[in-house]
């Protein structure tokens, strides 16, 4: 079974009303979630949530806690996927995607109700209620 870590920020707006949604394309539907992606080689698991909100958002992050931990095995796939959700903070950039891969449908500020009802796949206990610290992340290096 592969291992694949998927790395994402939750991002509020000055408010705490708000949160960044991405409309993501999976073959002829789509799903809604918060920017996000895999962790490329040789990435921290931080560095890949950054790059993902540039890429599907197009704005710059700063990371300011962890949010939650899930997993999911796909038996189908032959995947078994770690999901890290982090809380961020905007520092720049312009709400626009650049999703290299082109999965990215929209991009847009989605009040937190209609954000939890979009991510209704999630468990009631990850469900969005307004801007928090999170628990700290740290990257130890290379050892």
């Amino acid at each position: 079974m592969k291992k694949i870590h998927v790395a994402s920020a939750v991002l509020f707006d000055e408010k705490g009303e708000r949160i960044i949604m991405v409309k993501n394309k999976r073959g002829d539907s789509y799903f809604w979630s918060v920017p996000g992606g895999a962790v490329e080689e040789g990435e921290t698991i931080e560095q890949a949530a950054v790059r993902e909100t540039k890429e599907e958002a197009g704005l710059d992050i700063e990371i300011t806690g962890l949010h939650s931990v899930r997993e999911t095995i796909f038996q189908n796939r032959g995947h078994q996927v770690i999901f890290f959700h982090f809380y961020g903070t905007i520092i720049g950039g312009e709400l626009s995607s650049a999703d290299p891969d082109g999965d990215i449908l929209e991009v847009e500020w989605t009040d937190i109700q209609t954000a939890n009802e979009r991510m209704d796949y999630l468990p009631e206990s990850f469900r969005i209620t307004g801007p928090k610290k999170g628990i700290p992340y740290f990257f130890q290096g290379v050892v």
